[in-house]
């Protein structure tokens, strides 16, 4: 039927002329083994590359059987390479001491090279707040870039957009909602200090997210008093400070005030055993009066114990 879309998709035609051994050839004609100072890490790469346990384990794996799969990498204008995917292998290989890394080297643009970078750091088993943070911002501009550049909204892997928003996309690639790789990206516009309070666990999300409308300056005093008190902010004093910030209320004088109160989880509290406690209460006092008889023979305890000071100074 004229116009009607194929309902099948066009096998390219270099799969038409060749055979897969010869498709086979052409990849493994893709990999080389690199001189390690000739790669470059990827620009502003957002996952942190640790040399803890997991890392001495992959060394001790690279050093038995070398770099199974090999790094992805591009070739720059001026000859030399950037590291878009295998940034704790080329590590391994340096603390190994091999002096290439393994390496396919694709035909990416920068903003195609951003989006497999952020995809292919995802399958890591442990992802900091921050390092998803700057990855969805990153792959948010690269995908928003994509769309304005042609006329089809579709990624490198050939996903079609479907007239969704470009986080909404993103959310359902990485099992976040679009809400919170929305919540993610406003963490790139915390200082470095809250930042860390983020990925220590003694800032939670919604607080953060919070913090991230105040300016530096706002900031900067947050965590000067967090440094003061000992204590985070919670969300309702995040909410709070953002008011006042957005009013033009919130001075340094307003920032020791809102956290300079006591919250709830901050009280002192005091835990006794119920089976303990119960068996010096009279049977005949009902439990929902135990509060007021500990408080009183406390009293009297209090009161035993200052005459007995003062019979003692005499």
């Amino acid at each position: 039927m004229a116009g009607r879309k194929s309902d099948f998709t066009l096998t390219k035609l270099d799969d038409l002329f060749t055979t897969q051994a010869q498709r086979d050839e052409e990849q493994l004609s893709k990999i080389r083994d690199i001189p390690l100072e000739l790669i470059d890490d990827f620009p502003d790469h957002p996952f942190k590359v640790r040399d803890d346990e997991d890392m001495m384990q992959l060394v001790e794996s690279v050093k038995e059987r070398g770099v199974i799969t090999p790094a992805t990498v591009r070739q720059k204008e001026d000859g030399r390479y950037e590291l878009v995917s295998g940034h704790r292998r080329k590590r391994a290989c340096e603390l190994a001491g091999f002096e290439t890394l393994r390496s396919e080297i694709v035909d990416l643009n920068r903003d195609e090279a951003t989006i497999l970078m952020v995809e292919s750091n995802f399958q890591r088993s442990e992802i900091l707040p921050s390092e998803k943070a700057f990855a969805y911002k990153m792959r948010l501009e690269a995908l928003s870039r994509q769309g304005k550049r042609t006329d089809l909204t579709s990624n490198p892997l050939g996903r079609k957009s479907d007239g969704k928003e470009t986080a909404q996309i993103i959310g359902e690639q990485s099992g976040d909602s679009q809400t919170q790789v929305r919540r993610y990206i406003r963490l790139t516009n915390l200082v470095p200090e809250l930042l860390e309070f983020v990925d220590e666990g003694r800032i939670k999300m919604r607080p953060a997210v919070e913090l991230s409308y105040l300016d530096e300056d706002c900031q900067r005093d947050v965590v000067d008093e967090i440094d003061l008190n000992d204590a985070t902010p919670s969300h309702d004093q995040t909410i709070r400070m953002r008011k006042l910030f957005n009013e033009g209320n919130l001075t340094t004088e307003a920032i020791h005030a809102v956290m300079s109160e006591e919250k709830p989880n901050q009280k002192e509290k005091i835990v006794l055993r119920g089976d303990r406690v119960r068996q010096l209460i009279p049977k005949n006092i009902p439990v929902s009066q135990t509060e007021d008889f500990v408080c009183k023979a406390l009293e009297h305890y209090n009161k035993f114990l200052r005459n007995r000071a003062e019979r003692d100074s005499r």
